[in-house]
């Protein structure tokens, strides 16, 4: 895992957790980095320094390393989480990229009504939730062993 320090236009500086420089590039893109503060998906990579480890120490006298611990509430509700996405994978139909197209279709009564899931940004998005048009993100979340 990669932790990126970030900004957006508006020069919001946050902080988030990547699986890899690509995977980071990959969200970017897609629009699922966006900015907690004004919700911007221009979002850019800041300077900062790299955590290197030291391999002059002996483990007996490294430093230790801050971690966190996920409480039990926190485990049930990543466990939820995952169970929404799975369910949701495995019952709805994938309309990829169509997302907004197809959920428009279905709210005006141009196509039948189903659940569905697919691609889209989160400008598409919003602009779907003013429609009155009911849409949810799905959430990605992190493998268990981070």
């Amino acid at each position: 895992m990669i932790k990126y320090a970030l900004a957006c236009e508006q020069a919001h500086e946050f902080e988030s957790w990547f699986p890899s420089s690509d995977a980071f590039e990959t969200q970017r893109k897609r629009g699922f980095v966006t900015c907690p503060f004004c919700h911007s998906e221009r979002i850019e990579k800041q300077i900062m320094a790299p955590s290197v480890s030291r391999t002059d120490k002996t483990p007996a006298t490294r430093e230790p390393q801050p971690v966190a611990a996920l409480t039990e509430k926190e485990r049930e509700i990543r466990t939820m989480l995952r169970a929404l996405r799975e369910h949701v994978t495995q019952n709805a139909e994938d309309v990829g990229k169509g997302f907004a197209e197809e959920a428009r279709k279905m709210h005006y009564g141009e196509a039948e009504q189903r659940s569905i899931y697919g691609e889209t940004d989160s400008r598409e998005a919003q602009a779907l939730m003013e429609e009155g048009i009911d849409v949810l993100p799905l959430p990605l979340v992190p493998d268990d062993r981070n």
